[in-house]
């Protein structure tokens, strides 16, 4: 990174500011902020999130061009950013208005403005491929020689970030569900003068026969009794 000592701070700083949220959606505002300001010759940048059913969604963008670019490439099927998602680690397209490997995408994305992108991969070991960090550029055809390694440093440390964020959010979501069940518990050993064991068992019961979440069930009752 020599002549660029401003990135290797900006990455440090942004590994930092990355680590120290705690909220899903504020992670992801960081990651994609840090990630315009640490890779040099892109202007926008988006992160993808790989959903388990295959869905993909945009989660953070630094502007509306990245969720126009973004939308194309899902509907198309085709676009760096689909690419990362699938099997390529990393893809560099300079000089995109003369690239072959994206016939329907390039057109539409060259008429948004688009010059070059980049798109890297987010994974995790253990969960495998999570999303991706697209780099759009309406400033550079060329793709700076530092910006792929920087990149994919960079993806590294949000992968990490993102991986974390979600594991609290999960973690939270878990204990929101324990809060309302052991809720929907009371009522119902209130109500039908159970213990707790029969309360709990007419939960999962009515969970089965309805083919509902058992949290779902125990929100009805939570709300039922709040509405009384």
């Amino acid at each position: 990174m020599t002549g660029r000592p401003d990135l290797a701070s900006a990455l440090a700083a942004a590994a930092r500011s990355m680590n120290h949220n705690v909220d899903l959606e504020e992670t992801l505002h960081t990651i994609v902020t840090a990630a315009r300001d640490s890779v040099p010759g892109f202007n926008h940048v988006g992160i993808s999130t790989l959903h388990r059913n295959g869905r993909v969604e945009t989660r953070a963008a630094t502007g509306d061009l990245v969720h126009t670019l973004d939308r194309l490439q899902y509907g198309l099927g085709e676009g760096p950013c689909v690419d990362t998602l699938r099997n390529a680690d990393v893809v560099v397209a300079p000089r995109i208005r003369h690239d072959q490997r994206w016939p329907r995408y390039v057109p539409g994305a060259v008429e948004a403005g688009l010059r070059s992108q980049l798109a890297v991969k987010l994974y995790l070991d253990d969960e495998g491929t999570i999303g991706g960090i697209n780099f759009y550029s309406t400033l550079s055809d060329d793709v700076d020689e530092q910006a792929e390694p920087i990149a994919d440093l960079f993806a590294a440390h949000a992968a990490i970030a993102l991986g974390n964020a979600r594991e609290r959010a999960t973690l939270n979501e878990a204990l929101q569900s324990r809060k309302v069940i052991g809720e929907a518990i009371g009522i119902l050993m209130e109500r039908y003068d159970m213990n707790e064991d029969r309360a709990f068992a007419f939960l999962v019961r009515a969970s089965s026969h309805g083919n509902v979440k058992l949290r779902d069930i125990a929100q009805e009752l939570v709300d039922q009794r709040n509405a009384e």
